[in-house]
């Protein structure tokens, strides 16, 4: 209840059954464009008979790539340089347009150290792949809410509204 207004607000989360796995051994997309650890939330709300949904997923970045564990505490992420890496990334945006329309990308990695790679080549990918139906924001979460700074969110938000919008 919100100012004496009640409705219903339901959150489902279904993980695929296609590359899953825990954190460091499974990353990166497959041939067929099945991202690791892929995960769709979904928003519903109900209020006096109508219903509004929301869906939102989130997965390993959708080009071949791995992180495997060793003794250091964050291992450097290896980006593969034998093999295509823009079949299984246009096969993996094919299926989410199809799925879910049009994507609004938002990468949360680091945009400097060792993942500054993943998000160069993410943002390229994408600028190659050419479809308005896919865009890309880059935000640099860990540092730009360093410290408890939350409130530095609202530069993201900004730069998704007119999106967000539609």
């Amino acid at each position: 209840s919100i100012n004496g207004k009640c409705f219903d607000w339901l959150l489902v989360s279904r993980r695929s059954c296609f590359r899953a796995g825990v954190r460091y051994y499974v990353r990166g997309i497959d041939s067929e464009g099945h991202a690791a650890n892929f995960v769709e939330t979904e928003q519903i709300v109900h209020y006096k008979g109508s219903k509004a949904s929301f869906v939102q997923t989130r997965g390993s970045i959708p080009f071949f790539w791995s992180q495997r564990p060793n003794l250091k505490y964050k291992p450097k992420p290896q980006i593969s340089k034998s093999v295509n890496h823009m079949d299984g990334f246009q096969r993996h945006f094919d299926s989410q347009i199809i799925s879910y329309g049009k994507q609004m990308i938002v990468n949360l990695v680091n945009q400097k150290g060792s993942e500054k790679p993943l998000e160069q080549t993410f943002s390229k990918m994408v600028n190659s792949m050419g479809n308005g139906m896919v865009r890309y924001v880059a935000f640099d979460f860990h540092k730009e809410c360093s410290r408890m700074r939350w409130d530095r969110l609202q530069i993201l938000m900004d730069q998704l509204a007119e999106q967000q919008d539609e």
